[in-house]
Parts: structure tokens; sequence; C-alpha cells
């Protein structure tokens, strides 16, 4: 084992964070673990505390009407369904009057005493409202075409944390057999806690698939096994971090169950990012003769910076969803920016201790000597193909430019024919309980279960003037039946209305009828609730709040690289180019899982459409990380620019230097979020799928073929800016290097400037 090279830590150009972090490693090292540890107790249990919901804007009137519905009528807003199924639950020997017709119907009148039965016990139940049946009622909604099924429903009082220890509690004693009927649990509420379950144990799967492939990667990355155990290190305290975090976050505001996907997504991917940035360039540094400590110290100089600014640029493209009342949205910018901060502060304060502590034994346990069979190694930052791959490219830079970028736009079109839907049950997969529910209600029972809209009256009004009202609203265009009202005791002056439209459940006719119910006259105060309703006001709470969302990523990505390049073409590039990275991920997003292409492959059930805050989810996601790999290359072109001068050798420098490097950690991602993708659940699938595609795409397509052959196209003027702003960066920006750029490039061959560069 090689010996240790190590400098008085003290002094030198490294600053005081170098000397505060490699001061004491062992110490440093020991806070670190006693803070991980405490963070696994904080963060036990998070999962049970989020949430499966958070599509709907809390502000918007569908929100008002059913949150009013459930209180003055439980019965109208059920979100607990029991399936009373009498098909396979008479045995041979019970009830033989029944028996002889094969199946029980569910007017017999032993299956008639065992559901009222059940349903008196529901009502008598701690926190249960609302109980309704078709045995109560005679609805027939209720009973299924074949009189083999009927409903018994519910509705779960309470925040949606305090209904599921309800429907825990409850779900044993009304789950399976009763004497001559089968029930199974169904209904919104059955449906997003089953989700919650799956998601749980997905997550779990992806993470044992995750971690060891990443480890594999790792090896053959660095080679040695030591080096490539200090990124997962960095990647799982990001995560367990994160998970205190959120634990946190759950006492003062909702927290969707989807976010820990992110969480560990960005926990081992960025991290990752970032220490094998940190590692490769402290490796470099080690290998062309610098001791330990003068490595650190120029690795956090250079390296360290560009971590910390890529960090930046992540979080703030996250932060956008915070300006969108969904919480499901929010809770993925709560979770984005932790595990961003989180990963780049382990980046630069535990893996800078670790290596003080290793030296040049981050070399060790090379593993691919096992494959070179007595061959001398190669040095792994070599990237000579990168360096060939930049030359290609810039020599025939306007026909890479143009095909790369209508090769992008070509894959994207199919985006231009998007949907935009809710999620349901059909989210699960086809053996979820709730789900099978769900699918017997929508085949086997008439009308259109679930699909129906909701409109609230309030206000004193005569009987003669309700019923006006519903033969109005029967009369609406798309509207197949309008029933009601059902109005409050006391003269309390609140009344509801049920419509059915016609056709899909949240089509573009379903969102007609809402309009028009909206618009529609009346002597009393209305609102309309219902899945349409949720759709339709959940666009436009999007549509609104997008532009800032839009301004937000845009103006700091701009700002941000300004500050790192001095130059205001090249944060111009980045938006552009970034923008057009994610054309592949949403053309794919449509043709898979709105058209349902691959759907038997990928196992998941096409609705015909797009959740809606999907897309908005994926763009922050995915352009925060091509800014990450974006950051990454050109820090090293700035770097070597402003040490030579040269446009073209600095952009071959920076692709040789980083190409390997961004695609590595793109792989590693991909890797992860495929992992996350194999999830049962659709939109977790789609996220994970979707992002992987996204990030494949940005670093080995428009890192590698269009960036460079689009600064080949701008030259030297890539780098313009004008005075004012020029004297703004030297006082504000950042940089890898603190050389100032020189005039002009030095004259010579390749060679010469290749040499002129080793020696600065």
């Amino acid at each position: 084992m090689a010996e240790v090279k190590k400098s008085a830590p003290g002094g030198g150009t490294g600053g005081g964070w170098t000397r505060f972090v490699t001061a004491r490693p062992r110490l440093t090292l020991l806070v670190a673990l006693v803070l991980t540890a405490l963070a696994v107790l904080a963060g036990g249990g998070v999962a049970d505390r989020m949430g499966s919901g958070g599509w709907e804007d809390p502000a918007a009137e569908s929100t008002y009407a059913t949150e009013a519905l459930a209180r003055e009528f439980p019965g109208s807003q059920p979100n607990l369904l029991l399936l009373v199924d009498t098909g396979d639950a008479r045995k041979a020997g019970e009830a033989g009057a029944a028996g002889k017709a094969g199946a029980a119907a569910v007017d017999d009148p032993a299956v008639v005493a065992e559901a009222r039965k059940l349903a008196e016990r529901l009502d008598a139940e701690p926190g249960v409202d609302g109980v309704g049946s078709y045995w109560s009622t005679g609805s027939p909604a209720l009973r299924s075409e074949d009189g083999r099924q009927a409903v018994i429903a519910a509705r779960i009082a309470g925040e949606e944390k305090d209904a599921a220890a309800i429907l825990d509690r409850i779900a044993p004693e009304y789950r399976g057999t009763h004497g001559p009927v089968e029930v199974t649990l169904g209904g919104g509420l059955a449906v997003r806690h089953e989700m919650q379950v799956i998601i749980q144990e997905d997550l779990l799967r992806a993470e044992l698939i995750a971690l060891p492939l990443t480890l594999v990667l790792l090896v053959m990355v660095f080679g040695s096994a030591v080096a490539a155990l200090l990124p997962l290190g960095v990647g799982i305290v990001a995560i367990l971090g994160t998970n205190a975090v959120l634990r946190g976050i759950t006492e003062f505001t909702d927290v969707s169950v989807f976010a820990q996907n992110l969480t560990t997504a960005l926990g081992l991917g960025l991290a990752i990012d970032y220490a094998l940035f940190v590692v490769r360039r402290y490796r470099e540094e080690l290998a062309a003769g610098a001791d330990t400590y003068t490595a650190v110290r120029t690795t956090l100089r250079t390296a360290g910076r560009t971590v910390l600014f890529s960090a930046l640029t992540v979080a703030v493209s996250l932060s956008a969803m915070l300006v969108f009342p969904q919480y499901f949205l929010r809770s993925f910018a709560y979770a984005g920016i932790a595990v961003v901060v989180l990963a780049a502060l382990a980046a630069l304060t535990l893996l800078p201790a670790a290596l003080v502590l290793l030296g040049d034994r981050v070399n060790a346990l090379d593993l691919r000597r096992l494959l070179r069979r007595g061959r001398p190694p190669r040095e792994d930052t070599d990237g000579s193909g990168w360096a060939r791959v930049a030359d290609l490219v810039m020599r025939r830079a306007p026909v890479f430019a143009v095909a790369t970028a209508a090769g992008l736009v070509l894959l994207g079109l199919p985006f231009l024919g998007v949907k935009f839907g809710t999620a349901d049950d059909r989210q699960l997969p086809v053996t979820a309980t709730s789900r099978v529910v769900q699918d017997q209600l929508r085949d086997g029972f008439p009308g259109n279960p679930g699909g129906g809209l909701t409109v609230l009256a309030e206000g004193e009004a005569t009987p003669a003037q309700y019923e006006a009202f519903r033969a109005r609203i029967s009369t609406i265009e798309g509207v197949g039946r309008a029933d009601g009202p059902v109005t409050a005791g006391g003269g309390a002056g609140q009344a509801y209305f049920t419509v059915v439209p016609e056709g899909e459940t949240v089509g573009p006719g379903a969102q007609r009828v809402v309009s028009e119910l909206r618009a529609a006259p009346a002597p009393f105060e209305t609102s309309v609730t219902g899945q349409a309703a949720v759709l339709v006001d959940s666009k436009d709470a999007l549509a609104e709040r997008l532009p800032w969302a839009a301004a937000i990523v845009v103006l700091a990505t701009l700002l941000l690289v300004f500050l790192l390049t001095g130059s205001v073409i090249v944060p111009l590039q980045a938006v552009l180019l970034n923008a057009l990275s994610l054309t592949a991920m949403f053309g794919a997003v449509v043709w898979v899982f709105q058209e349902g292409h691959l759907a038997g492959l990928l196992g998941f059930t096409s609705t015909g459409d797009i959740e809606t805050t999907l897309p908005v989810l994926m763009f922050c996601v995915a352009f925060g990380l091509s800014m990450d790999y974006g950051v990454f290359l050109l820090s090293r072109v700035k770097e070597e620019y402003d040490a030579t001068g040269d446009h073209e050798h600095s952009v071959r420098f920076g692709l040789r230097r980083t190409g390997g490097l961004i695609t590595a950690a793109a792989v590693i991602l991909a890797v992860v979020m495929v992992a996350i993708g194999t999830s049962r659940v659709t939109n977790t699938k789609m996220l994970g799928l979707g992002v992987a595609l996204a990030v494949l795409m940005d670093a080995m397509v428009v890192r590698s073929l269009l960036v460079p052959s689009v600064m080949k196209l701008t030259g030297r003027f890539t780098w313009w800016a004008p005075k004012p702003l020029r004297r703004f960066h030297d006082r504000f920006g950042v940089s890898e290097s603190d050389a100032p750029a020189p005039a002009a490039p030095p004259a010579g061959t390749e060679a010469d400037r290749k040499e002129y560069s080793s020696a600065l």
C-alpha cells in the first residue's frame, strides 16, 4: 500500500473552509456519524406521516364544495365503499333456495339481513358518518346490473392521516366473508391508503436494487473499491438526513409520500455526482504530484466551488414548485431542496475529511487489475476518446447542431397531443384490492360510478326554485342526468344536486359541463365539485402560477450561469439547450403512458391522459439535473479558457475532462431512476423512467454533441458580455480558476497550446 503524503494543513491558498474540514478529520467524521444516527431515529416512520393525495388546489371552488358537503352531507361524499358480493359466498347447504339459482341475489332475504347488519355496525363505528347502502336507499346506482353485487357507502371523517388510521382499525372487521356475502373494501380512502403502502414497499425494493448496482458502477468508474465507497456513503447520509427533515416538515404541513422516491433518487444521484466530481479532481491532483493537503485544498477551491454552485442551481430549479398550491408539488420541493443541500454539504465536509485520512490510499483495492492481466494501468482521467469526439463534433459543427436539435424536436412531437387528467385507482396494479373494487364498479354498475358532479346550493330557496334549477341544469349539453335536491334539515338553507355527465369521467365534455354548471343562474350561491371539477381547478391553478415558476427557473439559471462564466451568451445557451434536452422525455411520456404503447411490457394501465401535475414535476427535476451536468462541463471549459484564452481548445478540454464523468454520473442516476421506475404505481413509474431518459439524453446527446457544436458555432463570441456586466462578474462571480482570462489565445499548434496549458 502506498505511503500517504501529507503536508501541514494550515496556510496556503486553501482558505478557512479547507482548514475547518481538514484540521480534525476524525472528529468531523465522528460528528457526522452521530448526526446520521440521530437522523435515522428522527426520520423513522416518516412515510406513515405522509399523505398520498395533494393534487387539489386547497383554495379552489371544488375543494370548498367538497369540504362543505363532507361536513353537512357526509353521505354525499363517501370515501369508503364496501362491495358486497353474493357470487362466491354461498356454500353447499346454506340457504338452499337461493343456492338453486347458482348465486345469491342481493335481494335474497339472508343477504339483505347480513348487509343491513354490516351497515348498522359501520354506522356505529367512531369517526364514520353518512352510511348508506343499496338496501337502505334502493338506489339502482348502488346495485350491479347482474344483481350479484351491491354497495355500502360511508365517509370516514377527519384529516387524511386520521382517516387512514380509522380505516386501518376497522378494515379487518369488515373485509372477508360474512355469512352469505363476501366483502371487499374500496373507495377513495382505501385507494390512497393502499397506494401509500405499495409505494413504501416499492421504494424499499428500489433501494435494494439501486444500491448494489450503483456500487458496481462506481467500482467500474474508479477502479478502486475505496474510492467507490465514498460517493455511496455521501448518498446514504443525504437520504437519511432528508428523511429526518421531511419528518420535521410533516409536523407543520402535508407532505406527499411520493416525495420519498425523489429523496432516494436525488440523494443517491446528486450525492454521487458531487462525490464523483470531488474525488475525480482530487485524484487528478494526486496524479500531478500534489501532496494530500494541497490536493484537498485545490479540490475544494475548484471542484468544491463548482459543486456548491451546481447544488444552488438544482435547488433553485426545484424551489419553483413552491409557487404551486398543490401539496403534491410542494412536497417535492421540500424533499429536493433538502437532499440537494445535504448532498452538497456532505460532499464538501465529510468527503474532504475522509480524503485527508485516506491520502493516496483512495486508490487502494483497484479491482480492475483483475481484468488487466498484466497490462500497465491506464489513467482513468485520460479522456482521449472524448477529445476525439469533441474534435469530430466541432469539425462538423453545423451538421451536428442541426441534426441533434431536429432529432430532439422530433422526439418531442407526441407531447403536442397531451391530454391532462386526474390520478385515480388505475394508478394501482390490477391486483390491488381497492383497484379491483373500482374496476368492478366501473364495469358492472349502471351510470358513471365516481364520475358524477355535485352542485352545492347555499341560501334560502323554495322547493319550486330548487326544482327550476334542477330542470335548468338537466338541459345543459353533455348532462346525462341531474338528481336532487337533497336538503339539510332545520331550514339551514343548504342542499345539493347530483349531476352525471355523459361520456368520460374527466373528459373534455365533463369539463365543459363543469363550466356550464358554474355559469348557470340560480337564486342561491352554488359551487361545483367532482373529479372533473377538481381537474378544471387544478389546471387553472397550474396555468395561473406556471409563468411564475418558469420565471424563477429561467431567471435564476441566467443569473447563476452568468456568475459562473461571465458571459451573457452561455446562460442563454444553457436555458435553451437544457429545455431542448427534455423534449424526448415529454414525447415519451405521452407516447408510452398516455397512448399506452408498451403498457403490457411495463405493467401499467393507460387512462388516456397524464396527471396534470406530473409534467411540471418532471420538468423541474429534469431541468435541475440537466443544469447540474451543464455546470460540471461549463466550469471546466471556463477554467481552461481563463487559463489559455483558446476557445476551441477549452471546449475540447472541458469535454475531455468531464465527458466520462458526466456520462458515468448520468448512467448511475439513470439506474437509480429506473429502479424507482419499477414501482407498481403508474405516476412513480412515469417519473422514474421519464427522468432516467432525460438524464441519459442530456449526458450522451446534449452535452456530448449539441453543446460543443453550438459553442463552436458561436466561437469566442460565446464569452461576450457588456463591460458593466463584466465588471459585475469580476466582483461577484465565481470560477474554478483564480487567474484572469488572457487577452488573446496563445499562437502555435495544438501541441503548443497543450504545453502552454500544462505549464500554467
